[in-house]
Formats: structure tokens, sequence, C-alpha cells
């Protein structure tokens, strides 16, 4: 499935609606709006509830313990994984994290701290032995494909990490979860692999290339919270109850994850 650049931009702005800084956004600019009409009993009641709403949508997105509580239960759905002599498999496989652009602050192109992070762990990954091809997979995720290639940026980081050139593939099609498992099965078939990518990110990504015919054995590469939803909220301190803009980060990538899944599901990818 390979999205038109109309749709891809229709897919990318809607996204946006997703977000919890959207929903404070809209909610914060109906309480203006109505405060801006004039005043009658019903409107300064409608304007305090939204008011309240706005305050609400905010503790709830952006207090730091609830946060790390929302990606925990996505992040403990797999455990580490801890290979074996026995553990082989015909290729470890990375999925992209996103890449910079250079600029004219920014002297050249890099790959984020996701990709630069997976592509440390794919790396690592091959060199134990575990198999004997790593794939990068990654397009250009720009609406109109005027970007760089993701798994080209991290093939560079692969080889400083001192990965082979005769040891790497690149998946250059795909810009999103359901085509990085689309494109790689039309380079590998199928078989059993190590999927490297945030641990976030893998109740989604195991089901997509699951539904490919894939053998796999997840391997989570970067966690957000440190302890399980039930061990986040009990040490939890004051300070954790703060709103932060790092736990609005959090609360989005969450979201957004798990729209994905309800996506993903109920177009019947998963």
């Amino acid at each position: 499935m390979d999205l038109t650049p109309m749709w891809f931009g229709v897919y990318k702005a809607l996204k946006y609606l997703l977000y919890p800084l959207s929903w404070l956004l809209i909610a914060g600019l109906l309480a203006l709006l109505t405060a801006c009409l004039p005043v009658s009993p019903g409107r300064t009641t409608l304007v305090r509830r939204l008011l309240f709403l706005t305050v609400l949508l905010l503790l709830l997105t952006a207090t730091p313990v609830l946060s790390l509580v929302y990606i925990a239960l996505l992040e403990a759905q797999y455990p580490s994984f801890q290979p074996t002599s026995t553990s082989k498999f015909d290729a470890v496989v990375v999925l992209a994290g996103g890449v910079f652009q250079k600029g004219s602050l920014r002297p050249a192109d890099e790959v984020s701290d996701a990709s630069r992070q997976r592509t440390g762990c794919g790396a690592d990954l091959w060199k134990q032995n575990l198999a004997p091809k790593l794939l990068l997979t990654g397009g250009d995720a720009t609406v109109f494909r005027t970007g760089l290639m993701e798994s080209h940026e991290m093939k560079r980081w692969a080889l400083r990490l001192g990965v082979p050139e005769s040891a790497i593939l690149i998946e250059k099609q795909s810009r999103t979860t359901y085509e990085n498992a689309v494109q790689t099965k039309a380079m590998l078939g199928t078989g059993r692999i190590l999927l490297v990518t945030a641990a976030y990110h893998l109740p989604r990504a195991v089901r997509l290339f699951e539904k490919q015919g894939f053998v796999v054995t997840p391997f989570p590469c970067g966690y957000e919270s440190q302890h399980t939803p039930q061990q986040a909220w009990e040490q939890a301190t004051f300070f954790d109850f703060l709103p932060t803009a790092k736990a609005l980060l959090i609360t989005t990538q969450a979201v957004d994850e798990v729209a994905g899944i309800i996506v993903y599901w109920l177009a019947g990818k998963l």
C-alpha cells in the first residue's frame, strides 16, 4: 500500500488531531471564543466548564507519573530479549526513528537519537553473530519525498559502528510501520527475524510483521519508563505530580501508538 503524496499528507495532518497538545489548544480556544461572546449565565457556565476541561486535560496528559504509566503499559508487553547459544535468525531488522536534514545551522545530515539508538542495538546484535544480515528499513518520510532516506543515514552510522557493508541491507521505500513490514517481506521473503525498535512501538510493529508471515522475536531498544506501570505509580515522588513538557511528549507517543494499533486493526492490517 503506497499512499499518494495527497493521501499521505492527509494521513500526517490528521495525526495532529490525536496529539494531546491539540486537545488542549482546542479546549482553550473554545473557552476563549465563548468568553468573547455577550455575557449570559449559560455562557459563563460553559466558559467555566471549558476552562475546567483544559486544566483537567493538562493534568491527565502532562503529569509525569501518569505519562509513565501510559507508556509502560505498552513497553511492558515484551520483555527484554536475552540471546542464548542456540539463538539464530535470518536477519536483524531495525526500524527507523527519524533523521535530521542539514541546514543553515546544522552542518550535516544526521540520524535522530531514536534511529541512532536502534541502529546501535541492531549492530550489537549482529556482532553477537545472531544473524548474517542487518536490515535497516525506512525511506523518505516527507510528504512529497523530498527528504532523506532514513535507512541511508542509518547505514552510515552502522558502518561507523563496525558493521561491514557486505552485511548491511537497506530498505528505502517505506514511510510507515506497515510499509516497513511489507517492504521487508519483499526483500527477505519470510523467516525468523530479530525486530529492533523502541519498546513502546513493539506491540504494533510485531503484529504487523507477523501478519506478513515472519516469525518475530522482538528486541526492545530504548525505554521511556524505568518501571512497570504498578512500580511507576508506587515509586512516584512529589515532583512526578508536577506537569512537564517531557511528560506531555511521552503521553503523545503513547496516544499516537495506541491510535496506530486501533487504525491498523480496523483496516485489517493486524
